[in-house]
């Protein structure tokens, strides 16, 4: 059985992914500003209330480790924060609060896992079909799908930096899945996929993906948005 780091629990895909982890026997370290009633209590997932975009915050994951866990099997980096406003509008501060969660918040969760991750460790990022370079953009999105495409640069680069140790890197971009921030993105639209759909897809990965790719971007889309 593993120990996976999974960020952004408090509902959606993140939710999905800490009880399908958990139901399979594996350890669970659940991250989330809000932690949600079902995940507590359930013996294989430990809940920590951390906001991301607080640096200062991620004393608690740095204090679970040491006392807890000796390894870390897989980092999933689910967490994200979306604004929807036109770009006159998007302020410099608007664009620090996106980054310091989606951008900053990778980073610096990454940073401190890293003397737990070992050969064979698999750390997935999610991002968004907005993050790549050539895909079809939406007004009102600046400071989100920028975020999305800066983490995958990020990504590929970590995948370079710590390949003799054996650590995988990839990220996956989503297309639209039915959730909270989809509906916050485009209001009224409805996805093909459910939140728990794209949660069965991520598990595998999470847990094979890393035999086959290292540094990828793996676009999981079947529709725009």
């Amino acid at each position: 059985m593993k120990n996976i780091i999974i960020t952004g629990t408090s509902r959606g895909i993140g939710f999905e992914l800490a009880l399908q982890f958990a139901k399979a026997g594996h350890q669970v370290l659940a991250l989330s500003r809000k932690i949600p009633q079902a995940l507590l209590g359930n013996e294989n997932i430990t809940c920590l209330s951390v906001d991301l975009s607080d640096e200062s915050e991620l004393v608690k994951v740095t204090d679970f480790l040491s006392k807890s866990w000796k390894q870390i099997d897989a980092v999933i980096h689910n967490a994200g924060s979306l604004l929807l406003k036109p770009f006159s509008e998007t302020t410099q501060e608007d664009f620090e609060n996106i980054y310091k969660v989606n951008v900053f918040g990778v980073a610096n969760l990454t940073r401190i896992c890293l003397p737990y991750l070992q050969n064979g460790s698999h750390v997935v990022t999610i991002s968004s079909m907005g993050g790549i370079q050539g895909s079809l953009k939406f007004a009102g999105l600046a400071a989100y799908s920028s975020s999305k495409g800066a983490v995958i640069t990020l990504s590929e680069l970590l995948a370079e930096e710590y390949k003799e140790r054996g650590i995988s890197f990839n990220v996956l971009a989503l297309g639209s899945v039915q959730t909270e921030m989809l509906a916050e993105a485009f209001p009224g639209y409805q996805a093909p996929i459910s939140a728990g759909e794209m949660a069965n897809y991520i598990y595998d990965f999470t847990l094979t993906g890393n035999k086959f790719f290292n540094g990828k971007v793996l676009q999981v889309s079947s529709t725009n948005p």
